[in-house]
């Protein structure tokens, strides 16, 4: 994890098209337990509400260790896109970082992976940290595609200029998010040390220093575990990142 290679982890929570104004409660609830004294102190935490929650709640954790961010963006700076978002709009409004190429974006939407790079270049344009998904599906994994996907996708997913500040890659296995199906560890560390050598041997030290979140089914229950695995720094959380007891209880997992 982050303790074992230098790397502060992050937990970032995908609140996806979840959440009305009440929800801010829990929001704040984990705004102000990451005040209290110690709690997990070498941890950096995020959350990423709707776009309609985005400036709400960068209002409510300023000046907080808690940090907010956005589920996508457009490519473009600003014009003719009627319903999009662009990434200074997003940085405008509060937010620090964007995920990017979630797998529910590419199969609902049909992003590939240079749709992906465009999006992650204009995060970085704007000044954001681009959070890049990468992951295979279950007939991918069954027919021994695993690692053979994910290197594809991330070598066309990340701008050819990205830094370990402003970029994060996050693995999920598209057949384990929302399912409760949960790679063994032994999985898990296979891909993220396939993972980090072709972020080395594109970036060098700079993909020494990238942090690479696991995401998939990431619960209280199962989080120390993964986070014990060997370059994982950190969780990228679904739904268990919308009640702050969990997501809480993720965060105390991940403390070094």
């Amino acid at each position: 994890m982050g303790s074992q290679s230098g790397i502060r982890p992050l937990v970032a929570g995908n609140w996806k098209m979840n959440g009305l104004a009440a929800s801010l409660g829990e929001a704040g609830r984990v705004r102000e337990r990451l005040e209290e004294g110690d709690f997990a102190a070498g941890v950096d935490v995020m959350i990423c509400p709707p776009a309609t929650l985005l400036g709400a709640l960068a209002r409510e954790a300023q000046g907080s260790r808690l940090m907010v961010g956005a589920q996508d963006c457009h490519q473009a700076a600003s014009g003719a896109h009627t319903g999009d978002i662009a990434a200074e709009m997003l940085r405008d409004a509060g937010a620090v970082a964007v995920i990017v190429g979630h797998s529910e974006r590419r199969a609902d939407h049909g992003e590939r992976s240079g749709d992906v790079q465009a999006k992650a270049g204009a995060a970085h344009r704007a000044g954001l940290m681009a959070i890049v998904c990468i992951g295979e599906t279950a007939g991918e994994r069954q027919a021994g595609l695993t690692l053979a996907v994910v290197a594809r996708q991330l070598e066309a997913s990340l701008p050819e200029r990205a830094v370990a500040a402003d970029t994060v890659v996050a693995y999920e296995p598209v057949w384990a998010i929302g399912t409760g199906l949960t790679p063994t560890a032994a999985d898990v560390a296979e891909v993220h040390r396939h993972v980090r050598a072709a972020l080395v041997t594109r970036y060098s030290k700079e993909g020494s220093r990238m942090r690479i979140l696991y995401g998939g089914s990431v619960k209280p229950d199962n989080a120390r575990e993964l986070m014990r695995v060997a370059e994982v720094n950190g969780a990228l959380v679904g739904g268990a990142s919308l009640k702050a007891a969990d997501f809480l209880a993720i965060v105390a997992a991940c403390a070094p």
